[in-house]
């Protein structure tokens, strides 16, 4: 148990699935896990543990945003032993070529600050996915012919964006989608020697305005789980 965390020892898999919203951990769980059982309910943020194919795999919420997912990305390696993390979550779509409901496999994660800051200090490290988990994900996707697109995304600190030039310049520079949490969940990772990858759906996109209703969102996000369990255990 940990500060954050409730489950007992053993409780967490190895592999941990991310989503942002904890009801997103529950649907998440009941939909694709079998025998999936609460193990976390600290602050309402919702983790499952059940199995996959016969592999162990927890399913844990993050909340929103680089702060919250960095204390759970934190406790889960330091504290409970997993290894292999992978976000799943939305993104807002970024260039003309990336659609609603398309999957975006984070590559690379920008970001103007994260909480590893502090210990990067002057350095401005480049965080960047496990490439066997990439590689893993992307065949996934492909052999599900889900429209899939792999490069570059921006982790942003805030969700009401006045950065209207900022945008311009990562649009113009091929950035493929904006979230709130992949790069600090690479830079942990790393720091720890563990595989991390984010798979992303695109549920609105900053160009047209488009947006998925819920119903749409949930049937999407399906895809996006099943690809990055396929990847986990490639």
């Amino acid at each position: 148990m940990t500060i954050h965390i409730g489950a007992a020892p053993g409780e967490i898999a190895e592999t941990v699935l991310m989503p942002g919203d904890p009801y997103r951990a529950k649907w998440a769980a009941e939909t694709f896990l079998e025998k999936p059982r609460l193990v976390n309910e600290v602050r309402g943020m919702l983790g499952f543990t059940g199995s996959w194919k016969g592999n162990p795999v927890t399913i844990q919420g993050s909340g929103m945003g680089m702060p919250s997912l960095s204390i759970y990305a934190n406790e889960l390696i330091r504290d409970y032993g997993a290894k292999t993390l992978i976000r799943i979550g939305s993104c807002g779509g970024m260039q003309e070529k990336v659609r609603l409901r398309d999957l975006v496999i984070a590559m690379t994660a920008s970001s103007i600050s994260t909480p590893s800051r502090g210990i990067f200090r002057e350095l401005n490290f480049a965080p960047c996915a496990d490439w066997s988990l990439l590689q893993a994900a992307v065949r996934a996707a492909e052999a599900k012919g889900t429209p899939t697109h792999v490069g570059g995304i921006y982790s942003s600190d805030v969700f009401y964006d006045e950065r209207p030039d900022l945008n311009e310049q990562m649009v113009r520079h091929g950035i493929l989608g904006v979230e709130m949490e992949a790069a600090e969940l690479y830079a942990v990772a790393a720091r720890h020697g563990c595989r991390a990858l984010a798979v992303l759906t695109v549920s609105d996109h900053l160009l047209t305005g488009e947006a998925l209703s819920s119903a749409d969102r949930e049937r999407s996000f399906a895809d996006m789980v099943e690809i990055a369990l396929e990847a986990a255990f490639a």
